[in-house]
């Protein structure tokens, strides 16, 4: 009888131990790519940034982390906008994410294609975007012989809310354990208050100014998993 319990224990911490697996629960990575803008000027421009970021891992595919970006943000064209409108932002952010991937949904064990985009994600969060106008067109010659300075300021700040639609893939390192992420990310940030291209112009004047700054930031980056473990019965192996 003894050894009929010892042998129903042993299946038992078998089936237990190979439903579970472990994962570490912090990531640290880089990344750049390119920024383009939709603001009050009628036409955006080409520019590039930098992140880098923390994250934690509640799951293997649910996170929460910092981020940090820098980059260069361009709109408008001196000589073909309507009213000679041009700038270059030299921004700074921060944002708190969020982001929540299909594996953690899905059943990815039995296809093939589930399983190749078990890292895809969507996401969210709150940051704050810090404006630096390095070059941005001021005045304008007008018909009777007077200059018009357009509004704004140089230098700003600005509540910003991210969102992320993107995709990790994941590698193991020799142990077998996953370890490094690859990352592809299109985030769309939304700043609230008007101040990102450094135009205020009003609307009484034909000036377009009816809607919050955006900038989008397409990336790629690398990440590197580290730190204590959790326990998952969900392997991203």
């Amino acid at each position: 009888m003894k050894k009929r319990y010892l042998a129903l224990s042993l299946i038992f911490f078998t089936v237990t131990a190979f439903g579970q697996s472990n994962f570490y629960k912090l990531s640290g990575g880089i990344g750049g790519g390119g920024t383009y803008t939709f603001t009050d000027v009628k036409k955006g421009g080409f520019g590039y940034g930098a992140y880098g970021a923390l994250d934690y891992h509640f799951t293997p595919f649910i996170t929460g982390g910092l981020e940090l970006q820098m980059g260069l943000a361009k709109g408008g064209n001196r000589v073909t906008d309507p009213h000679q409108r041009e700038f270059t932002n030299a921004f700074k952010a921060v944002a708190l994410n969020f982001k929540f991937r299909a594996g953690e949904f899905t059943d990815f064990y039995y296809s093939d294609f589930l399983n190749y985009t078990k890292g895809f994600y969507l996401g969210t969060g709150l940051g704050f975007v810090q404006s630096h106008m390095n070059s941005i067109v001021r005045y304008k010659p007008q018909d009777d012989g007077s200059i018009y300075t357009f509004p704004g300021e140089d230098k700003g700040s600005s509540v910003m809310v991210p969102v992320n639609l993107g995709i990790d893939f994941y590698f193991p390192d020799s142990w077998g354990e996953i370890r490094y992420i690859f990352n592809v990310n299109y985030q769309t940030n939304f700043v609230f208050a008007d101040n990102f291209d450094g135009y205020n112009d009003p609307r009484a004047k034909g000036f377009k100014n009816v809607s919050p700054d955006m900038y989008n930031f397409l990336s790629i980056g690398v990440k590197y998993t580290f730190g204590p473990k959790g326990i998952t019965r969900k392997t991203i192996r």
